[in-house]
């Protein structure tokens, strides 16, 4: 797409060199979010400015990946393995060094989109700089910033082939920016892209394939191949694994499918994996909490409880491990086709993807193809796989060995020849289009040893396609029927306003990310649903809040755009309902110790009649009772603390659960942690404990010096309080 062919360089200085040649001292670095940043070329740049206080620079990306810094004493010793483990070699990002020390030159300026969620709250400078833009939108508000080079990772072909090159984990941004920045160049403006390879990145297909032409340089040598930054699950809790329950029976079979990253993402994962394997123990499971009896109609409607026999299609922003999973266990399995026609055909059970001799007149009925082939049909049907083997399209003819044929299927000759080259399923299929992806190690290694033909089955392309259904409407909105898109929120209100990204005080806590824009296709889509996730309660030291409020100063979606609410204690189905009856429903999800005072302010709002009473089989919403419910569930080895495994050790697991509680306890109980503390000072530790002490380093002979019995008895309690 480039003029001219890429300056391959094998040092980053040479790099960052050729940069300011062509774009003198004011730069406007765009890269991605998360795992696409060229993180060599980013801190050659920064350097660069760091030293020079004549370079203007400003950086603008999102979700600057950090290393888990300890806090503690106890916490180094429990993460320094880990992190040697999971993040050893991992390039850091000098910028990110010095914003967290607030120490970033005048002459420097980082701005972020998307950050980790509760990740800069302490920062004023990522608090001041920080763009909220939606995922869709972020190209065109990184051009009004003016934004002059753009740089990524990207993946080198498999083969060695040097004009061919993946963007792998992030096409989200690049797809469309690309083309801009060479808009830009045409009309006169100095631009610039920039790509560093890295072996390390799986090598996608789809849109994230690119001709490596499109790069004006290319930062190429081995020895700045990194790992890739590892995110190790989160264990499922579990009001998680609630909520995952009761959203897994909102998933239609031969649906679509989008969910996010984190704990909850695995607890809807799990859910269905369960409903998909063991169906006994998924109804029964679904009967214990009464979730059939609450929600039957609805689960009708819109979901299901039986196997997924036809299977999915994921179109998510972001391709997480959970979708590997499902389609390990064969649930994300139903491929989607770029024709709208073969994809309504499909869709309508017209044709199935096996490829029959009739197809060729169901084309023709359907106006896909001509009677008379044309080059155009010919190309199709061999795209598709309906024409295989040694069959030419040439001057208007047929030709096999030699010989020519009419291209008109009225003709019976021409109906034998193309059935001796029939194919025997539909080619070129996905089971999933995501925009970007990060995850545990176990995640890039299982795409890394996909064969290319499964590799090419999750097509990576940019946000623009998944996000929403503009541009191809009519193919989008085949592709995704029965859509479900699920997202997360840290709060909602009794009305229906979800909170997901910020405070009330103007403090950004994550970013609107593609939230908005799966709302929004979510209601354009007539089967579509969108289903938010908000856990009912939070917990800070010993108090608990409810994450249900009647009002509150921020929110991320509106209140007219409710749909389906999901919390640990059921479904409540909002859109189209009235005030008083979305209320209503609300109340039966939240957590009953707040139910009263929720339902007093709804009165005095006049937003519900004064003499409504909470229906008596909701008013027990109680971790309790969950908790009660579930435990012969687990028991028998479901609902599993980290169900697609984990890159932790049982005794580190243990161990950080211990370090959590005390931490919580010294800040709530501070007094009465110390004298337990002390109370273990001198004595022995029970040899169940020793193998976790011996992880901590504190069953050695300097475990006699005082510090190290101090920190000593400090793990021993810990662990004594939780069990």
């Amino acid at each position: 797409m480039a003029a001219t062919q890429p300056n391959f360089v094998n040092d980053v200085e040479a790099c960052v060199d050729r940069i300011f040649e062509t774009m003198g001292n004011k730069i406007v670095f765009g890269i991605p979010l998360a795992l696409g940043k060229p993180n060599h070329v980013a801190n050659a740049l920064y350097l660069r400015a760091k030293r020079n206080p004549e370079i203007d620079l400003t950086i603008i990306t999102a979700l600057s990946l950090e290393k888990p810094a300890p806090s503690s004493t106890l916490e180094a010793r429990l993460m320094g393995p880990i992190v040697k483990r999971l993040w050893d070699g991992f390039v850091e990002f000098e910028y990110m060094k010095d914003l967290r020390k607030n120490q970033l030159p005048p002459n420097v300026r980082v701005s972020e989109f998307f950050t980790k969620a509760g990740g800069y709250m302490n920062s004023p400078h990522a608090q001041q700089n920080y763009i909220s833009s939606n995922y869709t939108h972020v190209i065109r508000d990184l051009i009004d910033n003016g934004l002059n080079v753009i740089a990524n990772l990207i993946a080198p072909h498999p083969d060695g082939d040097k004009s061919l090159v993946s963007m792998s984990c992030n096409p989200d941004l690049t797809v469309e920016g690309f083309p801009k920045m060479i808009e830009s160049r045409k009309n006169g403006n100095k631009c610039m892209i920039i790509g560093q390879m890295n072996s390390n990145l799986p090598y996608m297909y789809g849109d994230a394939e690119m001709e490596s032409s499109i790069y004006d340089v290319i930062l190429d040598d081995p020895k700045y191949d990194f790992p890739l930054f590892a995110v190790p699950k989160a264990s499922v809790t579990l009001p998680d694994h609630m909520i995952g329950l009761n959203v897994s029976s909102m998933i239609r079979d031969n649906g679509s499918l989008q969910i996010g990253i984190g704990s909850l993402g695995d607890a809807i994962a799990s859910s269905m994996v369960m409903r998909h394997r063991q169906n006994k123990a998924y109804l029964k499971a679904l009967s214990g909490f009464n979730i059939p009896e609450r929600y039957n109609d609805l689960i009708q409607k819109i979901g299901g409880t039986g196997p997924f026999e036809k299977g999915v299609y994921g179109a998510t922003e972001m391709l997480v491990d959970v979708f590997i999973q499902l389609y390990k266990n064969g649930i994300l399995k139903r491929k989607v086709y770029d024709h709208a026609g073969i994809q309504a055909l499909l869709n309508d059970g017209v044709i199935t993807e096996t490829i029959t001799p009739e197809m060729y007149d169901i084309f023709v009925e359907h106006h896909i193809i001509h009677e008379r082939l044309t080059r155009a049909d010919f190309d199709l049907l061999v795209k598709y796989g309906i024409i295989t083997g040694a069959l030419e399209y040439k001057d208007d003819r047929l030709v096999s060995d030699g010989a020519g044929f009419s291209p008109d299927l009225r003709e019976e000759k021409t109906r034998e020849l193309l059935n001796r080259h029939l194919g025997f399923r539909l080619k070129e299929g996905v089971v999933c289009h995501g925009s970007f992806f990060i995850g545990p190690k176990d995640f890039y290694d299982t795409l890394n040893n996909m064969p290319e033909s499964e590799r090419k089955l999750f097509s990576m392309t940019g946000v623009d396609y998944v996000n929403q259904l503009y541009g191809d409407e009519k193919l989008k909105s085949l592709q995704r029927r029965e859509g479900r898109f699920v997202n997360a929120g840290m709060m909602v209100t009794l009305l229906g306003a979800v909170v997901s990204d910020g405070l009330e005080s103007g403090s950004i806590v994550s970013g609107v990310g593609g939230q908005y824009n799966f709302v929004s296709m979510a209601h354009a889509l007539e089967d579509g649903r969108l289903i938010m996730m908000v856990r009912s309660t939070k917990k800070k030291g010993d108090n608990v809040s409810s994450n249900i409020v009647f009002n509150y100063g921020h929110n991320t979606i509106p209140r007219h755009l409710r749909d389906i609410v999901v919390t640990e204690y059921g479904i409540a189905d909002l859109r189209g309902k009235c005030d008083k009856d979305v209320i209503a429903e609300m109340l039966k999800v939240a957590d009953s110790r707040f139910q009263g005072e929720l339902l007093d302010q709804a009165k005095k709002a006049g937003k519900i009649p004064a003499d409504y009473e909470i229906p008596e089989a909701y008013r027990h919403n109680t971790p309790e009772r969950l908790q009660k419910i579930m435990a012969p569930l687990k028991a028998e080895g479901y609902f599993k603390d980290f169900p697609f495994g984990t890159d932790f050790t049982h005794e580190e697991i243990t161990l950080a659960r211990a370090l959590k509680g005390l931490k919580d306890k010294v800040a709530t109980r501070r007094f009465r942690t110390v004298a337990g503390i002390v109370g273990q000072f001198f004595a022995t530790p029970p040899k169940t404990i020793r193998p976790l002490l011996r992880r901590m380093k504190l069953d050695l002979p300097q475990c006699n010096c005082m510090r190290e019995r101090a920190l000593r008895a400090a793990v021993v309690y810990a662990l004594r309080q939780s069990g």
